[in-house]
């Protein structure tokens, strides 16, 4: 049975790395799937969230940091070390490898875990911006089998992982949030 949904596994990650591939996706997966791209809209969206987001946005944006050092920290350094599954890039044959091909482990995907962890814990807080969230946190996880670093199940995995990190983590902001309102009013 294993086999069967490995089988199934390495036939998306060869449809997704070699069938739709295209030049314009290439430049496209290639800014979106490398973190050093996103560092300045990173600080800017982190800052309006802290200086302009009002009580909510501080401990949207302190939750973040919290956030995603749990979820990355939980995943790179215990799950992966747990599971210890070899990358694609090391082990199939014509991967068409767009990054380099790291030597940790493959399961599950810290940028799904990380990017879907991030998107549900924003979701809950500001639900307006619900689908740019979550079409970005797809859009890096499928950028990492396309770039020949991870099968499908990584990724699923890590945004079922980050979901469910980020979904508890909104949890506890909207708890603090009702808190510090509460208190705020009887003053």
């Amino acid at each position: 049975m294993a086999d069967f949904f490995y089988s199934i596994d390495v036939w998306l990650f060869y449809l997704i790395n070699q069938t739709i591939s295209a030049k314009f996706l290439d430049k496209f997966f290639l800014i979106l799937t490398d973190v050093k791209h996103w560092y300045i809209a990173y600080i800017i969206l982190w800052s309006i969230l802290y200086f302009k987001g009002g009580r909510l946005g501080k401990i949207a944006a302190i939750g973040s940091i919290l956030l995603i050092t749990v979820s990355d920290q939980f995943n790179s350094h215990f799950l992966k070390h747990l599971v210890e599954r070899v990358r694609p890039c090391h082990v199939l044959d014509n991967v068409r490898l767009l990054v380099s091909c790291k030597s940790s482990y493959s399961f599950p995907s810290s940028h799904a875990t990380n990017n879907f962890a991030i998107a549900f814990f924003m979701l809950r807080l500001f639900p307006k911006y619900k689908w740019i969230l979550i079409v970005v946190a797809s859009l890096v996880a499928l950028s990492r089998p396309y770039v020949g670093v991870h099968y499908p199940s990584d990724i699923a995995a890590g945004a079922i992982l980050g979901a469910g990190i980020g979904y508890l983590f909104s949890i506890a902001a909207v708890r603090i949030d009702s808190y510090l309102e509460k208190r705020n009013s009887k003053v």
